[in-house]
Protein backbone atom coordinates (compact mmCIF):
# COMPACT_ATOMS: atom_id res chain seq x y z
CA UNK A 1 0.00 0.00 0.00
CA UNK A 2 1.64 3.23 -1.08
CA UNK A 3 1.18 6.52 1.64
CA UNK A 4 1.05 10.08 1.80
CA UNK A 5 1.40 12.48 4.49
CA UNK A 6 -1.29 14.28 6.05
CA UNK A 7 -0.92 17.63 5.48
CA UNK A 8 2.31 18.12 7.23
CA UNK A 9 1.59 16.00 10.02
CA UNK A 10 4.13 13.70 9.54
CA UNK A 11 1.58 11.25 9.54
CA UNK A 12 1.26 8.84 6.58
CA UNK A 13 -2.12 7.71 4.98
CA UNK A 14 -2.71 4.69 2.88
CA UNK A 15 -3.19 6.23 -0.37
CA UNK A 16 -6.47 3.88 -0.36
CA UNK A 17 -8.66 3.99 2.92
CA UNK A 18 -12.24 2.80 3.91
CA UNK A 19 -15.38 5.03 3.08
CA UNK A 20 -18.57 3.84 5.15
CA UNK A 21 -21.02 6.09 3.52
CA UNK A 22 -24.42 3.41 3.15
CA UNK A 23 -21.73 0.99 4.30
CA UNK A 24 -23.88 -2.53 5.29
CA UNK A 25 -21.03 -5.02 5.02
CA UNK A 26 -20.54 -5.58 8.53
CA UNK A 27 -17.24 -6.36 10.11
CA UNK A 28 -15.34 -8.61 7.68
CA UNK A 29 -14.93 -6.30 4.95
CA UNK A 30 -13.24 -3.22 7.60
CA UNK A 31 -10.99 -5.99 9.01
CA UNK A 32 -9.92 -7.21 5.47
CA UNK A 33 -9.03 -3.70 4.57
CA UNK A 34 -7.29 -2.99 7.84
CA UNK A 35 -5.03 -6.15 6.73
CA UNK A 36 -4.29 -4.93 3.99
CA UNK A 37 -2.89 -2.02 4.90
CA UNK A 38 -6.21 0.64 4.54
CA UNK A 39 -5.86 1.79 8.40
CA UNK A 40 -7.31 4.93 7.29
CA UNK A 41 -11.19 4.70 7.84
CA UNK A 42 -13.84 7.39 7.43
CA UNK A 43 -17.03 7.89 8.48
CA UNK A 44 -20.02 10.12 10.19
CA UNK A 45 -22.49 10.81 12.80
CA UNK A 46 -24.71 10.64 9.63
CA UNK A 47 -23.96 7.51 8.26
CA UNK A 48 -25.19 5.03 10.91
CA UNK A 49 -21.73 2.86 10.53
CA UNK A 50 -19.85 4.16 13.61
CA UNK A 51 -21.14 1.32 15.94
CA UNK A 52 -19.66 -1.20 13.25
CA UNK A 53 -16.40 0.51 12.86
CA UNK A 54 -16.24 0.58 16.54
CA UNK A 55 -16.80 -3.32 16.46
CA UNK A 56 -13.87 -3.75 13.71
CA UNK A 57 -11.13 -1.59 15.47
CA UNK A 58 -11.59 -3.28 19.28
CA UNK A 59 -8.26 -4.45 19.96
CA UNK A 60 -6.02 -2.83 17.40
CA UNK A 61 -7.41 0.55 17.97
CA UNK A 62 -3.81 2.37 17.73
CA UNK A 63 -2.86 0.73 14.59
CA UNK A 64 -5.92 2.77 12.87
CA UNK A 65 -5.98 6.05 11.90
CA UNK A 66 -10.34 6.92 12.44
CA UNK A 67 -11.92 10.30 11.12
CA UNK A 68 -15.70 10.81 11.87
CA UNK A 69 -17.47 13.94 10.97
CA UNK A 70 -20.03 16.45 13.26
CA UNK A 71 -23.03 17.06 11.01
CA UNK A 72 -24.29 21.26 10.28
CA UNK A 73 -26.99 20.88 12.21
CA UNK A 74 -24.35 20.25 15.70
CA UNK A 75 -22.17 23.57 14.75
CA UNK A 76 -23.11 25.13 18.13
CA UNK A 77 -20.06 24.75 20.26
CA UNK A 78 -22.06 22.88 23.16
CA UNK A 79 -23.39 20.26 19.92
CA UNK A 80 -19.83 19.71 18.55
CA UNK A 81 -18.21 19.12 22.19
CA UNK A 82 -20.94 17.03 22.56
CA UNK A 83 -21.25 15.10 19.15
CA UNK A 84 -17.87 13.84 19.45
CA UNK A 85 -18.31 12.60 22.68
CA UNK A 86 -21.48 10.15 21.19
CA UNK A 87 -18.89 9.76 18.38
CA UNK A 88 -16.53 8.34 20.38
CA UNK A 89 -18.85 5.89 22.88
CA UNK A 90 -20.18 4.71 19.31
CA UNK A 91 -16.62 4.25 17.76
CA UNK A 92 -15.59 2.56 21.33
CA UNK A 93 -12.22 5.03 21.64
CA UNK A 94 -11.48 7.91 23.75
CA UNK A 95 -10.06 9.65 20.84
CA UNK A 96 -10.61 10.73 17.42
CA UNK A 97 -7.56 11.14 14.59
CA UNK A 98 -9.10 13.59 12.10
CA UNK A 99 -12.68 15.29 13.29
CA UNK A 100 -14.48 17.37 10.34
CA UNK A 101 -17.30 19.47 9.49
CA UNK A 102 -19.38 17.76 7.08
CA UNK A 103 -20.78 20.75 5.47
CA UNK A 104 -20.41 24.43 5.81
CA UNK A 105 -22.96 25.74 7.77
CA UNK A 106 -24.07 29.57 7.34
CA UNK A 107 -26.53 30.03 9.61
CA UNK A 108 -23.64 29.42 12.86
CA UNK A 109 -20.42 31.39 13.11
CA UNK A 110 -17.69 29.35 11.96
CA UNK A 111 -15.40 31.43 14.78
CA UNK A 112 -17.93 29.68 17.48
CA UNK A 113 -17.41 26.44 15.24
CA UNK A 114 -13.63 26.08 14.81
CA UNK A 115 -13.16 27.56 18.54
CA UNK A 116 -15.34 24.00 19.96
CA UNK A 117 -12.97 21.81 17.51
CA UNK A 118 -10.14 23.72 18.64
CA UNK A 119 -11.44 22.79 22.43
CA UNK A 120 -11.70 19.58 21.56
CA UNK A 121 -7.88 19.09 20.15
CA UNK A 122 -6.75 20.64 23.76
CA UNK A 123 -8.52 18.58 25.18
CA UNK A 124 -7.20 15.85 24.08
CA UNK A 125 -10.40 14.85 22.14
CA UNK A 126 -9.13 15.05 18.75
CA UNK A 127 -5.56 15.04 16.80
CA UNK A 128 -6.47 16.89 14.09
CA UNK A 129 -9.07 19.05 12.31
CA UNK A 130 -10.45 18.61 9.16
CA UNK A 131 -13.44 19.58 6.85
CA UNK A 132 -15.58 18.23 4.36
CA UNK A 133 -17.29 19.73 1.30
CA UNK A 134 -15.79 23.23 2.09
CA UNK A 135 -15.09 25.03 -1.51
CA UNK A 136 -11.74 27.87 -1.17
CA UNK A 137 -14.19 30.38 0.53
CA UNK A 138 -15.24 28.41 3.19
CA UNK A 139 -12.21 27.03 3.67
CA UNK A 140 -10.38 30.64 4.00
CA UNK A 141 -13.24 31.53 6.28
CA UNK A 142 -12.75 28.12 8.22
CA UNK A 143 -8.65 28.87 8.39
CA UNK A 144 -9.32 32.10 9.67
CA UNK A 145 -11.43 31.87 12.84
CA UNK A 146 -8.73 29.21 13.93
CA UNK A 147 -6.22 30.76 16.77
CA UNK A 148 -4.37 27.38 17.52
CA UNK A 149 -4.80 24.78 15.15
CA UNK A 150 -4.83 24.32 11.06
CA UNK A 151 -7.03 22.76 8.97
CA UNK A 152 -4.82 19.16 7.78
CA UNK A 153 -7.93 17.75 4.93
CA UNK A 154 -10.96 18.68 2.94
CA UNK A 155 -13.04 15.71 2.04
CA UNK A 156 -14.80 15.94 -1.40
CA UNK A 157 -16.10 13.96 -4.36
CA UNK A 158 -13.26 13.46 -6.76
CA UNK A 159 -12.97 11.09 -9.66
CA UNK A 160 -12.77 10.60 -13.26
CA UNK A 161 -15.86 12.18 -14.29
CA UNK A 162 -16.63 14.93 -11.43
CA UNK A 163 -13.45 17.13 -11.43
CA UNK A 164 -14.72 19.82 -9.86
CA UNK A 165 -12.17 20.45 -7.12
CA UNK A 166 -10.05 20.99 -10.10
CA UNK A 167 -11.74 24.56 -10.52
CA UNK A 168 -9.22 25.86 -8.07
CA UNK A 169 -9.79 24.14 -4.80
CA UNK A 170 -7.15 20.80 -5.79
CA UNK A 171 -4.61 23.92 -6.17
CA UNK A 172 -5.68 25.90 -2.87
CA UNK A 173 -5.42 22.92 -1.25
CA UNK A 174 -1.78 21.90 -2.57
CA UNK A 175 -0.30 25.46 -1.53
CA UNK A 176 -1.98 25.50 1.89
CA UNK A 177 -0.66 22.08 2.11
CA UNK A 178 -4.47 20.54 2.68
CA UNK A 179 -4.41 16.70 1.82
CA UNK A 180 -7.74 16.21 -0.28
CA UNK A 181 -9.70 13.64 0.67
CA UNK A 182 -11.48 11.88 -2.37
CA UNK A 183 -14.54 10.54 -1.66
CA UNK A 184 -16.98 9.08 -4.17
CA UNK A 185 -13.78 7.94 -6.45
CA UNK A 186 -15.78 5.60 -8.01
CA UNK A 187 -18.61 8.01 -8.63
CA UNK A 188 -22.29 7.06 -7.49
CA UNK A 189 -21.45 3.76 -9.32
CA UNK A 190 -18.95 2.47 -11.81
CA UNK A 191 -21.54 2.36 -14.39
CA UNK A 192 -21.95 6.37 -14.56
CA UNK A 193 -18.12 5.98 -15.19
CA UNK A 194 -18.52 3.36 -18.05
CA UNK A 195 -20.84 5.72 -19.58
CA UNK A 196 -18.39 8.89 -19.71
CA UNK A 197 -15.69 6.69 -21.84
CA UNK A 198 -17.03 5.79 -25.03
CA UNK A 199 -14.14 4.48 -26.28
CA UNK A 200 -13.45 2.31 -23.46
CA UNK A 201 -10.30 3.79 -22.56
CA UNK A 202 -10.39 2.77 -19.27
CA UNK A 203 -10.81 -1.15 -20.33
CA UNK A 204 -8.28 -1.18 -22.75
CA UNK A 205 -5.56 0.93 -20.01
CA UNK A 206 -6.69 -2.08 -17.43
CA UNK A 207 -6.16 -4.67 -20.06
CA UNK A 208 -2.59 -3.55 -20.39
CA UNK A 209 -1.73 -3.33 -17.30
CA UNK A 210 -3.95 -6.24 -16.14
CA UNK A 211 -6.04 -4.73 -13.62
CA UNK A 212 -9.42 -4.09 -13.56
CA UNK A 213 -11.22 -1.27 -14.65
CA UNK A 214 -12.13 0.04 -10.54
CA UNK A 215 -8.54 0.06 -10.29
CA UNK A 216 -7.60 1.99 -13.13
CA UNK A 217 -9.72 4.66 -11.91
CA UNK A 218 -9.04 4.91 -8.33
CA UNK A 219 -5.48 5.06 -9.32
CA UNK A 220 -5.89 7.73 -11.99
CA UNK A 221 -7.41 9.37 -8.54
CA UNK A 222 -4.22 8.93 -6.54
CA UNK A 223 -2.41 9.60 -8.97
CA UNK A 224 -2.85 13.52 -8.17
CA UNK A 225 -0.31 15.43 -5.62
CA UNK A 226 -1.81 15.45 -2.20
CA UNK A 227 -4.99 13.04 -2.60
CA UNK A 228 -5.87 10.17 -0.74
CA UNK A 229 -9.37 8.55 -1.48
CA UNK A 230 -11.61 6.36 0.23
CA UNK A 231 -14.11 4.24 -1.58
CA UNK A 232 -16.26 2.08 0.01
CA UNK A 233 -16.32 -1.46 -0.65
CA UNK A 234 -19.18 -3.63 1.11
CA UNK A 235 -17.60 -7.00 0.31
CA UNK A 236 -14.11 -8.62 1.44
CA UNK A 237 -13.14 -9.10 -2.53
CA UNK A 238 -14.14 -5.33 -3.29
CA UNK A 239 -11.93 -4.44 -0.45
CA UNK A 240 -8.96 -6.27 -1.80
CA UNK A 241 -9.73 -4.91 -5.47
CA UNK A 242 -9.70 -1.25 -4.13
CA UNK A 243 -6.84 -1.94 -2.13
CA UNK A 244 -4.59 -3.50 -5.11
CA UNK A 245 -5.35 0.04 -7.08
CA UNK A 246 -2.04 1.54 -5.16
CA UNK A 247 0.16 -0.78 -6.12
CA UNK A 248 0.89 0.24 -9.21
CA UNK A 249 1.38 3.70 -11.10
CA UNK A 250 -0.11 4.76 -14.34
CA UNK A 251 2.31 6.17 -16.74
CA UNK A 252 2.22 10.05 -17.96
CA UNK A 253 0.60 9.10 -20.96
CA UNK A 254 -2.32 6.80 -19.56
CA UNK A 255 -3.47 9.61 -17.41
CA UNK A 256 -3.23 11.69 -20.59
CA UNK A 257 -5.65 9.38 -22.39
CA UNK A 258 -7.41 9.11 -19.28
CA UNK A 259 -7.62 13.05 -18.92
CA UNK A 260 -8.62 13.04 -22.83
CA UNK A 261 -11.32 10.65 -23.39
CA UNK A 262 -13.29 9.93 -20.29
CA UNK A 263 -15.93 12.95 -20.21
CA UNK A 264 -16.16 14.95 -17.20
CA UNK A 265 -18.10 17.83 -15.91
CA UNK A 266 -16.33 20.18 -13.23
CA UNK A 267 -18.73 23.03 -12.28
CA UNK A 268 -17.48 26.81 -12.63
CA UNK A 269 -17.36 29.31 -9.97
CA UNK A 270 -20.88 30.59 -10.98
CA UNK A 271 -22.28 27.44 -10.24
CA UNK A 272 -20.20 26.98 -7.03
CA UNK A 273 -21.73 30.46 -5.55
CA UNK A 274 -25.46 29.56 -6.36
CA UNK A 275 -25.21 25.88 -5.00
CA UNK A 276 -23.52 28.34 -2.14
CA UNK A 277 -26.07 30.75 -1.80
CA UNK A 278 -29.29 27.78 -2.24
CA UNK A 279 -27.79 26.10 0.58
CA UNK A 280 -27.48 29.01 2.93
CA UNK A 281 -30.88 29.98 2.31
CA UNK A 282 -32.02 26.17 2.83
CA UNK A 283 -30.52 26.38 5.93
CA UNK A 284 -31.53 29.59 7.46
CA UNK A 285 -34.75 28.35 6.90
CA UNK A 286 -33.94 25.11 8.63
CA UNK A 287 -34.56 22.34 6.01
CA UNK A 288 -30.85 21.79 5.29
CA UNK A 289 -28.62 21.29 8.26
Amino acid sequence: MNHRELATTGINLPAVGLGTWQYTGGIEPIRAGIALGACFIDTAESYGSEEVIGQAIRGIRRDIFLATKVSPRHFRRADVVKAAEESLKRLGTDYLDLYQLHWPNYTVPIAETMGAMEQLVDGGKVRFIGVSNFFVRDLKSAQKAMSKYRIVSNQVQYNLIDRTVEFGLLEYCRRQNITIIAHSPLATGFSSIRAKDPERVIDKVAQARSKTAAQVALNWCISKKGVVTIPKANSVEHVKENCAASDFQLSPEELELLDQKVEYGRRGSVEIGLRRIARQCLQYLGKNQ
